[in-house]
């Protein structure tokens, strides 16, 4: 088996953000997409609310920034959000253009734009209510056809190779190792430009609406070669995943709530008003916190969101993905209250990267969920997430094109060695650690935190740590494996930004601190081989 591809540009993720940025490329350049699963088994595939963005005459870009601005609770980057509403009509259009189907007004041939929470218009175009299937299957036809794309399923990524640059002391990325997980075997991929397309890591968390793969797979792998990370106490909690015990990770539309299904106890009784005055259309946060209190206060398993008073044909028509996965375990939405509970959703903070997408390696670049831009500030607002894909892997791609001739071949790499590893028999170890660690993430670094909880956390990572670095060191490396050393390196990392704030804002919501801060500042771990670039601004 050939262990070592040579590539111009090495994509790892499968998502909007990778499909994107790979379409974006020349199509002279050698390009290589690394999936995990199957191409369809990302949370891009998954997204069912849709992509903002201003379609409509009495809408305007700066609503949609103000929107976003208020929404971050004060710690978006301006610059960043002008940046990415300013570009998303065309990025949009460009979708539109590969073929990417949106829902129009019956008999017009204007968009049928939906509202959610945050936003003060409707600007969210959709597909029904599976719009992330539409966009990622649109694009995969378009990945599929390109005679420069390879596309590699089931391979999962290991750690990055760098380099020192060749006439200076900067440090370069030039590919990285991958497990083909059908072989067993750990090739070496080298590339000129890589990009980290991996998402978030949701699946730190017990509850989450995220496929098996969102474990910080790409903020894990730069970390460790030096890149910084910021704001990753910020973890979006959707506020209504379905809560049936046969049922995994369904998470449960924001568009419900913007066509006016509504929160109720379990007597029926309704009660957002009393959080918020903008009730069911409140930022996701107020939302998660206040179906979190009144779980708590009455003991609940579960509270319950009702759309049942709309005509069932326009339950059926609007969420026909809904409706259908419902009546599997027995809930018809158009006669009956979905049980509902809060999940982790959205990683809002993630590698520092600037425009470009650059990140403080040279040549390694982060899109979408894996990367801060400072798009989403304290709290992502709702549907902003796959605007941010489309706008920054353009800008990426744009980079990528204009560098890439001037960019030398990568010097000679080790294939991986694991001559000194054997199969283990303890995989007990990994299924047990993996259930340790998401449940204490859960309790401790959840919906509300507190020092204490935040300190028993960190006790429990480093010894988790220890335990799970030992077993690297000792054993051949498998997806599982691999997948709980990132989630834990990304846990410590954002148990670490969580006690760095001292306050409460957004998503990030203490005890100890429930007051918000006069100052609104980012909070940026420097790792200690920092590789140090000053290819971005600090934004402290």
């Amino acid at each position: 088996m050939k262990q070592t591809h040579l590539y111009d540009v090495l994509i790892i993720g499968s998502g909007a953000a990778g499909l994107t940025t790979a379409l974006q490329l020349n199509s002279h350049l050698r390009i290589a997409i690394i999936s995990k699963t199957e191409l369809q088994g990302g949370a891009s595939w998954l997204a069912q609310g849709g992509i903002a963005a201003v379609f409509d005459k009495n809408d305007s870009a700066e609503s949609h920034i103000a929107d976003t601005l208020v929404a971050g609770a004060g710690l978006c980057h301006e610059d960043a959000v002008r940046f990415v509403v300013e570009n998303g009509p065309a990025a949009v259009q460009w979708l539109i253009d590969k073929g990417v189907d949106f829902t129009r007004e019956e008999g017009e041939q204007s968009y049928h734009l939906t509202k959610e929470g945050g936003h003060s218009h409707r600007r969210i175009l959709h597909t029904a209510d599976a719009t992330g299937r539409e966009i990622t299957g649109t694009l995969i036809k378009q990945v599929l056809a390109a005679k420069n794309i390879d596309i590699f399923e089931h391979h999962c990524a290991v750690d990055l190779v760098t380099q020192a640059d060749r006439g200076s002391r900067k440090i370069r990325c030039t590919g990285a190792y991958i497990l083909d997980m059908k072989s067993e075997t750990v090739c070496l991929f080298t590339a000129k430009s890589v990009v980290l397309a991996t998402g978030g890591a949701s699946k730190a968390y017990l509850y989450t609406s995220n496929p098996d793969g969102a474990s910080g797979d790409g903020i894990a792998m730069a970390w460790r070669r030096g890149c910084r990370v910021a704001n990753l106490e910020f973890n979006q909690f959707h506020p209504t995943c379905l809560y049936h015990p046969k049922a995994k990770s369904f998470l449960i539309t924001e568009a419900l709530r913007g066509e006016g299904a509504v929160l109720k106890l379990p007597d029926g009784t309704h009660f957002m008003h009393n959080f918020h005055p903008a009730a069911e259309l409140a930022p996701r946060d107020v939302v998660s916190r206040a179906i979190d209190h009144e779980m708590k206060r009455l003991g609940s398993d579960c509270l319950y969101l009702d759309i049942s008073h709309k005509p069932a044909q326009f339950i059926t028509e609007h969420f026909p993905t809904v409706y259908k996965h419902c009546l599997e375990f027995g809930i018809d939405i158009t006669k009956d209250p979905i049980p509902v509970v809060p999940a982790a959703h959205y990683t809002c903070g993630g590698i520092l990267v600037n425009t470009k997408g650059q990140t403080d390696l040279l040549n390694l670049y982060a899109i979408g969920e894996s990367a801060f831009t400072g798009l989403h500030g304290a709290n992502r607002m709702a549907s902003n997430s796959l605007l941010e894909c489309l706008v920054y892997a353009q800008a990426a791609a744009t980079e990528i094109n204009q560098l890439q001739s001037q960019i030398p071949e990568p010097d000679f790499i080790r294939e991986w060695d694991e001559s000194m590893v054997t199969h283990s028999d303890e995989d007990v170890v990994i299924s047990h650690n993996w259930d340790e660690l998401r449940r204490f993430m859960w309790d401790y670094v959840g919906i509300v935190r507190s020092d204490k909880r935040l300190q028993r956390a960190q006790h429990r990572i480093k010894l988790l740590q220890k335990e799970i670095q030992e077993y690297y060191s000792n054993y051949k490396v498998g997806r599982d494996l691999l997948e709980l050393r990132n989630l834990a390196t990304v846990a410590e990392l954002i148990i670490r930004c969580a006690m760095q704030r001292k306050e409460s804002r957004g998503l990030h919501f203490t005890l100890d601190y429930p007051e918000l801060s006069p100052i609104a500042k980012d909070t940026i771990l420097v790792p200690n081989n920092f590789a140090g670039q000053d290819i971005i601004i600090n934004r402290s």
